[in-house]
């Protein structure tokens, strides 16, 4: 079976983003052996759920966008850019659904940061340049490393060619194009990559193959990983960029192997 990835528009207030970017996740997903399905912005509530229900997992892009500050129980930083009401409305709903039926769910840049406050955590508002620039931008193809845990599941996804071991980590190049970072992990997530420079969270993932937020599932783990770099950016140079979108895909299709043998079952009873 070839699964179908939901990927909402970036944002709702710019065109030119949206026709630049949305195109790159989709191209990786469709190399990677999914099927892309955009989710518009502004669509009601019931078909969100119906287009959802469609789907086999998820991927929550990046958007020039930043998080309403107020959903972790902040001010407002000058430095933060407006919040796009739209697009986390769409985030928190495809999370919810996510996380309800088990399907797999890979954030990137802004989708991380989204990823970690509908859990429940919070985020830096506004990095310091120094000593690494987070905002290097597209044109930039290694800003800075990451370190990784080795025994994580995006460690697993990494090879020690590109990623060589350094301290009992290993350090995968990476772009970088943001201005905020996770602050405090949420509920069930763990940091799994730092930059070395300056601490700054670089991915997060589940604490647990094996932990249960809804009982829908019948106990059925949930893939949820988030990465602060943009693979869809390096995926012709980097072997890792192209592991994170073949394990979102294999990870999906488990998904929907699994929920379609539930449903024969119940049925059946």
């Amino acid at each position: 079976m070839t699964p179908r990835i939901g990927i909402p528009i970036p944002t709702l207030r710019d065109v030119a983003y949206n026709q630049r970017s949305w195109g790159a996740y989709a191209a990786c997903v469709r190399r990677a052996g999914g099927e892309p399905i955009a989710f518009e912005l502004g669509l009601s509530a019931a078909e969100m759920h119906a287009k959802a229900g469609r789907c086999d997992g998820f991927v929550l892009p990046g958007s020039p966008a930043d998080v309403d500050p107020a959903k972790f129980g902040e001010a407002r930083n000058p430095a933060t850019a407006d919040a796009d009401v739209e697009r986390e409305r769409v985030d928190w709903l495809l999370l919810d659904h996510a996380a309800r039926y088990a399907k797999p769910v890979l954030g990137i840049c802004f989708g991380l940061q989204s990823m970690n406050v509908w859990r429940g955590g919070s985020l830096v508002q506004d990095l310091t340049p120094v000593p690494v620039n987070h905002g290097a931008g597209g044109q930039v193809a290694v800003a800075h490393t990451a370190v990784v845990a080795p025994e994580s599941v995006l460690g697993s996804l990494l090879g020690e060619q590109e990623a060589p071991w350094v301290g009992g980590f290993m350090r995968l190049p990476v772009n970088s194009s943001h201005h905020q970072a996770v602050g405090t992990p949420g509920e069930g997530l763990r940091v799994v990559a730092r930059c070395p420079e300056d601490g700054v969270v670089e991915a997060l993932e589940s604490i647990s193959e094996g932990e249960v937020f809804h009982v829908e599932h019948r106990g059925r783990r949930q893939f949820l990983l988030g990465v602060q770099w943009h693979p869809e950016r390096s995926y012709e140079i980097s072997l890792a960029s192209r592991m994170l979108f073949a394990r979102l895909i294999e990870e999906a299709r488990e998904s929907a192997m699994a929920l379609a043998a539930m449903r024969a079952n119940a049925g059946g009873e």
